[in-house]
């Protein structure tokens, strides 16, 4: 068993199978997800895991070097605009755009977030 970082298998899993460019859309509940990218689905009730506790244990794991999120962002959701802002190599663009982007996604982390735009596609880089 393992002792700490992710203990979800399913998402363990998955980003264990990530490589260099690849894409992980992490996502609100109401978030469109494409057919087509694996998807875990970690929402359990409203709120219930929240954007910030996912994206946080995501950067723990993975190596980042890009991230996309909708520019709607900066003022339909303070809170999670204040989290993206450190993201490196972070470019907002309409959030229909970032739907559209996404279905390229190699992985989609669903959150139970509740909160608009809430969402954010990661490029994972190297750690070398």
């Amino acid at each position: 068993m393992k002792r700490s970082g992710i203990l979800n298998r399913h998402l363990a899993g998955a980003l264990a199978e990530l490589g260099h460019t690849d894409e992980v859309l992490v996502c609100d509940a109401g978030m469109p997800i494409p057919a087509g990218p694996r998807v875990v689905d970690l929402a359990f009730r409203a709120g219930v895991p929240s954007f910030a506790e996912v994206l946080d244990g995501l950067l723990e794991e993975l190596v980042v070097e890009g991230a996309v999120a909708a520019c709607e962002v900066r003022d339909a959701n303070p809170a999670a605009a204040a989290l993206l802002a450190g993201l490196p190599g972070l470019r907002l663009v309409p959030h229909e755009e970032l739907k559209l982007r996404s279905r390229d996604a190699r992985l989609v982390v669903r959150t139970g977030e509740a909160a608009p735009y809430a969402n954010v596609l990661l490029r994972c880089g190297v750690f070398f």
